[in-house]
């Protein structure tokens, strides 16, 4: 009798059972590699003031907000500075409300954690800088500046008065306030690279 033969179906299903288990021992050999690094890369650098000194505590950063309004800047590329406040803002907001969706767990147990701790630790973040937070509403270019700058600035006042519990960052876990405070300044701090420090140019 003939070894019965193994339907299409069946093959399909075994290997999306291979791919899982692949992708699970990659996770967890990516989480290890991380973890067994993390020494070597935060005795780097030792825990730095926030890289930009507009944003070096809440005060500093709404003064700076505050400056905007009466010398509007421009972003040299990506999104405008409008866009740019209302997507901070989300995020600070996020931070009392809960993030509208979470990287897995195990990533929230490791690599994010991880990252975080090698931001804090120079004092400066890096991140994509036209990604939006995920899950979170959309935001256009071109709405009002003024309107922007009293978002985020009413964003960061309602946290700064927070004294409940604090919603796990989407990307790097649970964090504290002072830890949450650090994330939002070097956020900030990461987006005003992009600030255009020069005046527009007079047309003809």
């Amino acid at each position: 009798m003939g070894a019965r033969k193994v339907s299409a179906r069946e093959m399909r299903e075994r290997d999306l059972r291979v791919d899982r288990s692949r992708r699970s021992a990659l996770q967890a050999g990516a989480a290890f590699a991380i973890a067994v690094a993390a020494p070597a890369l935060l005795s780097a650098c030792a825990r730095a003031p926030i890289s930009l000194s507009e944003f070096g505590s809440m005060a500093d950063a709404q003064r700076t907000l505050e400056a905007v309004k009466a010398l509007p800047l421009r972003m040299a590329s990506g999104w405008d500075m409008a866009h740019v406040l209302h997507h901070v803002a989300q995020s600070v907001e996020y931070s009392l409300s809960g993030f509208p969706l979470l990287k897995p767990a195990w990533f929230r147990a490791s690599v994010g954690p991880v990252a975080f701790a090698v931001f804090e630790a120079c004092g400066r973040m890096t991140h994509g800088l036209d990604e939006p937070i995920p899950g979170s509403a959309a935001i256009t270019d071109g709405q009002p500046l003024v309107a922007a700058v009293d978002h985020l600035a009413a964003a960061l006042a309602a946290f700064e008065r927070h004294t409940g519990a604090l919603a796990p960052h989407f990307a790097y876990g649970p964090l504290d306030k002072p830890a949450y405070a650090r994330a939002h300044l070097m956020h900030l701090a990461n987006h005003w690279q992009q600030v255009n420090q020069d005046p527009p140019k007079e047309t003809a």
